[in-house]
């Protein structure tokens, strides 16, 4: 097969620019990367050979080999791990950022820090070879195949693949030094990346030189197994940028061993920044597990709930088998006592990270919060521990408020939480739905997470104190305390002029409504829209009807503030002869307002436009 020139997939143009110019300040962790790389193919060839003894080959000492060579202005990182084939060599250095292209060029700015901290989320680390290489050559052979395969680019926007020769599997990576950057081919220079960025590697990194001498360069044991004393800050973050792949360093680190009825090891990490598939829908987790300190997977989804799928780091447990298989892994007692044992001391050291820092809490939910909340809905075992951790936006106070700290806030004659939802924050700030909150200074909780609608279906109470929507008709304000001229009795039509209003308006309006009620909410608008109570809350049906669960918007009940001058000026024009007839297009304009604050179009554009046009043109 002749070799094949191929476009990368994705703006490799401004991809490769920011890698090459905006990380110059820490170029090498180009070779942390690599070996990181490394480290992880030689751990699914020991995962992989557990089923395919074969795959060893006798060859089962796995390491990772430095070999600088100042004449030819090369440095080679070689593994004997997995290896690649054609298409993976494809897929995996072919298509950039290959989990999130669109978002990831979407996001690039320019700015060197954030562009950063941006490479690292989307788990391209191989390009940051760029920095310091003009070309860069990866010849890769699967283990159980006998052809290998050569990949070839400069950064330019392609790169070539074709046929090559190696004797063992693994891959190789040869990297063509820029004019400038021959510190990297230093041993003395070499040595101190590896122990800053890579002592942590569970196998033998090691530097070979053009005389025939060899050194490890790394302690190469599990940082996992150490003792906690024994292991520095920073390695800790070097193992969290191991494992993670990203940038950023961790905000959290768990690291605990338990003996006794069960023995495992724990080595977790809560980033600070969020990774790049966090919201993926698959919902997968990211922490590793070892049986033995023998890697099992990656991806094991038993070990923590969807809802902690951030946790990055290992487990590690003697009381599995080495060839525990994907489904023993699913139905395995001993992963669920783990999983809860994660479960508890992740949610304990959180709410004393809470307790202890508030402003770098906070910073954690601001990141996290949306995933966590997720819980509340799926695991009613863990549903206290989460709502003690909740934090939200407040219609009265700037910042996070805790469930606690608005119970300790509330008015006199208040028996409920209030919360409205939607999409967007100063939106719901400015809802007609809060104005009698407001007029009374009662605090209602902001939720702008589109997981909020959903918990608040099965969370009833918090503390003794029911969760109820701001939204709904009934949310009643007569027995909450509050300023005495609220409700401005005085100024307002009778009982009997306003029922005729209401009366015409339920007329006129028929189907369109549930109901045309007197407002108790209203202090400066004049509609607004309720949910009956027993109706899905407005945001929630909203969201299932974009995301096609339900056909069509329910009715709502259209509340009517007596106090606005408008609805007076209305009230007095219901008394009147053919009153129903007049009211036609204020009725359906009125409505069409309550429903266009609300995010909802005008129930028919076209006539919304008319009658509106008509009212100008009488104004006029």
């Amino acid at each position: 097969m002749t070799d094949q020139t191929l476009q990368f997939q994705s703006d490799v143009t401004r991809l490769l620019h920011i890698v090459t110019h905006a990380l110059y300040s820490q170029k090498e962790i180009f070779l942390r990367e690599l070996i990181s790389n490394a480290s992880d193919a030689c751990d699914k060839l020991r995962f992989a050979a557990q089923t395919e003894a074969d795959l060893w080959a006798g060859d089962s000492d796995l390491k990772v080999v430095l070999t600088p060579d100042k004449a030819a202005g090369t440095l080679t990182i070689a593994d004997n791990g997995i290896g690649m084939d054609r298409d993976e060599l494809i897929g995996n250095l072919g298509t950039i950022a290959r989990s999130g292209t669109g978002e990831f060029a979407a996001k690039m700015t320019g700015d060197a820090a954030k562009d950063m901290a941006l490479i690292g989320q989307f788990g391209v680390g191989f390009y940051s070879a760029f920095m310091v290489a003009e070309k860069v050559e990866v010849i890769s052979r699967k283990a159980g195949e006998a052809q290998a395969w050569r990949w070839t680019s400069d950064g330019s926007g392609q790169f070539t693949i074709g046929e090559a020769e190696k004797p063992g599997r693994g891959t190789t990576i040869i990297l063509h030094m820029r004019k400038g950057e021959e510190e990297f081919l230093e041993s003395l220079r070499l040595s101190h990346i590896v122990r800053t960025y890579s002592d942590h590697i569970a196998l033998p990194v090691v530097l070979e030189e053009g005389d025939g001498k060899s050194e490890t360069l790394n302690s190469a044991s599990a940082l996992w197994a150490r003792p906690k004393s024994d292991v520095t800050e920073e390695q800790y973050q070097g193992f969290y940028h191991h494992v993670s792949h990203a940038f950023d360093d961790p905000w959290l680190t768990l690291h605990t061993r338990a003996e006794g009825k069960l023995d495992y090891s724990l080595l977790l990490f809560v980033p600070s920044s969020r990774p790049h598939d966090l919201f993926d829908p698959a919902r997968k987790s990211a922490l590793r597990l070892y049986v033995r300190r023998v890697f099992i997977t990656d991806r094991c989804d038993e070990l923590v709930p969807p809802w902690l799928r951030f946790l990055r780091g290992v487990v590690d447990s003697a009381d599995l088998p080495l060839n525990v298989s994907r489904e023993m892994l699913q139905h395995n007692p001993v992963l669920a006592r783990i999983k809860q044992a994660i479960n508890r001391r992740v949610l304990t050291e959180l709410d004393k990270k809470a307790a202890r820092d508030v402003a770098d809490y906070e910073k954690f939910w601001e990141a996290f919060g949306p995933v966590l909340k997720e819980g509340l809905y799926e695991d009613p075992e863990h549903r206290e521990a989460i709502l003690k951790l909740a934090r939200f936006r407040s219609s009265q106070r700037d910042g996070w408020v805790s469930l606690d700290d608005y119970i300790a806030a509330m008015k006199d004659g208040q028996s409920a939480i209030y919360v409205i939802s939607g999409e967007q924050l100063e939106q719901l700030k400015h809802s007609p739905q809060l104005e009698g909150f407001r007029a009374k200074g009662v605090e209602v909780l902001l939720l702008t997470d589109p997981v909020d609608d959903f918990w608040l279906s099965v969370v009833r109470d918090h503390a003794g104190k029911p969760l109820k929507s701001a939204s709904r008709a009934g949310a009643d304000l007569d027995g909450i305390a509050g300023s005495a001229d609220e409700t401005k009795s005085e100024d307002r039509p009778d009982d009997a002029t306003l029922g005729t209003l209401i009366a015409a308006l339920k007329q006129v309006l028929g189907d369109a409504v549930k109901d045309v009620r007197e407002s108790k909410r209203l202090t400066d608008s004049a509609v607004c829209l309720s949910a009956a109570d027993g109706d899905l809350d407005m945001h929630l049906e909203r969201l299932l009807r974009q995301h096609k669960q339900l056909d069509k918007a329910s009715t709502r009940i259209l509340e009517i503030n007596p106090g606005h001058p408008l609805i007076k000026a209305l009230a007095v024009r219901a008394q009147q002869p053919g009153a129903v007839d007049a009211l036609e297009d204020a009725a359906h304009l009125l409505l069409d307002q309550a429903r266009l604050v609300e995010g909802e179009p005008p129930a028919d554009a076209l006539q919304f436009a008319q009658r509106l046009a008509k009212l100008m043109e009488k104004a006029i």
